[in-house]
This record gives structure tokens, C-alpha cells and sequence, in this order.
């Protein structure tokens, strides 16, 4: 289970002083469930994720991930977490497979468990036809399903998800997204980031929408737009963000 109290992070700009990119979020994300967090550029969902994954330390409040703090025990919730980031690049001259396997190597996996769950993962990502391919000769889609694979090639109960289909075509897109529910499937805790509100309706059992490192609302998805009495997931965000349209 995820579960933040009031988490913040603060930031100091020479220009700007004190940033606040995320003020006093707490959610809750049980196994067997996917909890959206939707924002726009710069909300600080990001970031929020990066607390969660201990890539960041919170400024204050706290997290439990996997039944471990996130700034007490951080070497143990990173042994509970797979954690795809946009940011994150694949070496070049390594293929998927290698690039699979050295992540496994990297969370104490032996050969034959690396072997194993390589084959899984890349009958479930159909990633036979590239698996042995150099990463830097991958197309955008199969970078991303090797970054997904590599990401979980230690089985880990939590999973994070900062955007995993952006800039992806429609069957990588498809393909990913079938992926992640079969994960909810297995019982992981799952948390999903996107901008693509048909995903969150797929996908998502609770929603957090965070604007200005603040969440403005939480629910399911059908509760939410029976709260902003709307029946578009866009058109709830842009209510619960307090974002005006530009023409």
C-alpha cells in the first residue's frame, strides 16, 4: 500500500525564494487498485512521485510505501518499487535484453531468475522481435517497453508510472495500457500519471487532480463528475484545476 500525510516539498530559487511543488498532498493507494494523479506541467505530480520513490526527500510529512517510510527507510522502499520515469534514459549500446538483465543483476536477482522474468515480461510487452536489438537502435515504442521491463524486472509489489505512453503511438500506447491493468490484476499497488483522460477512465479506480502542488479533488472517476456535474474527465479537471480556457 501507498499512503502520503501531508506531503511537501519545498525548492529555493535565487530569483523566486521559496517554492512550494508539492504542499500538503495525502492520498491513499491500496494493492489491487490504480490511483491517477492528473496535473498539468508543473502541478507537481511529478515531484510527488519522485518523493514517493525516494528519488527526493520530503521537506516535511511523510509517506509509507510497501510498509516502509520513505525518508526512514529508503533503501527498503526502493526494494518494494518500480518506478518509470520519463526522464529516464536507456544505455545505448546495450540491448533490451541486456539492458533487462543488468537491472535485475542490480536488484540481487540470479541468472536464472533474470532469465525467467526477461522471458515473461517481453511475452507480455511483445518484445520477441527486438529483445536482442541495440537500445539505441529501438523506435520510441520499444524504448518504452524496455524501460517498462526494466523497470520491473524485480516483480515489485508498487509500481509508479510518470506518463508512460507520452509521444507514443496508438498500439504501443494500447499495448502499455493493457499492461498496467493486467498488473493491477496481480494485486500490485499501482499509481499512473497521465494527460490522457481516456486512460484514466480504463484505468483508474481513484483519481487525485493536483494543481499548484495542492490536490483540489479525489475520487473515482464517476464520483467526480457527478460532483462538478460533468460527464468528460476533461472537463472535471479543468474544474477541479480552477483552469480557464483560452480561446
Amino acid at each position: 500500500m501507498i499512503e502520503a500525510r501531508q506531503l511537501t516539498k519545498t525548492f529555493h530559487d535565487k530569483k523566486r525564494g521559496e517554492i512550494r511543488a508539492v504542499d500538503g498532498v495525502s492520498f491513499v493507494c491500496e494493492p489491487g487498485r490504480i490511483y491517477g494523479l492528473l496535473g498539468a506541467n508543473g502541478a507537481g505530480k511529478t515531484t510527488t512521485l519522485r518523493m514517493l520513490a525516494t528519488l527526493l526527500r520530503p521537506s516535511s510529512g511523510s509517506a509509507v510505501v510497501g510498509g516502509f517510510d520513505v525518508s526512514l527507510q529508503p533503501a527498503k522502499v526502493r526494494a518494494q518499487v518500480g518506478f518509470l520515469a520519463a526522464s529516464t534514459a536507456l544505455y545505448a549500446r546495450l540491448t533490451a535484453r541486456e539492458m533487462i538483465a543488468y537491472f535485475g543483476r542490480l536488484n540481487g536477482m540470479s541468472e536464472t531468475q533474470v532469465r525467467a522474468r526477461t522471458a515473461e515480461l517481453a511475452a507480455q510487452l511483445d518484445m520477441g522481435e527486438f529483445l536482442d536489438r541495440r537500445c539505441d537502435k529501438l523506435s520510441t515504442g520499444m524504448k518504452q517497453k524496455t524501460s517498462i521491463a526494466r523497470t520491473l524486472v524485480h516483480d515489485p509489489a508498487v509500481m509508479i508510472f510518470d506518463e508512460p505512453t507520452l509521444g507514443l503511438d496508438v498500439m504501443t500506447a494500447r499495448a502499455i495500457v493493457r499492461f498496467v491493468r493486467e498488473c493491477k490484476a496481480r494485486g500490485k499497488t499501482v499509481i499512473y500519471s497521465t494527460h490522457v483522460m481516456s486512460e484514466v477512465e480504463k484505468l483508474c479506480d481513484r483519481v487525485g487532480i493536483v494543481h499548484d502542488g495542492k490536490l483540489r479533488a479525489e475520487g473515482a472517476p464517476a464520483e467526480l463528475k457527478a460532483r462538478f456535474g460533468e460527464q468528460d474527465m476533461e472537463e472535471v479537471f479543468v474544474k477541479a484545476a480552477g483552469v480557464e480556457e483560452v480561446a
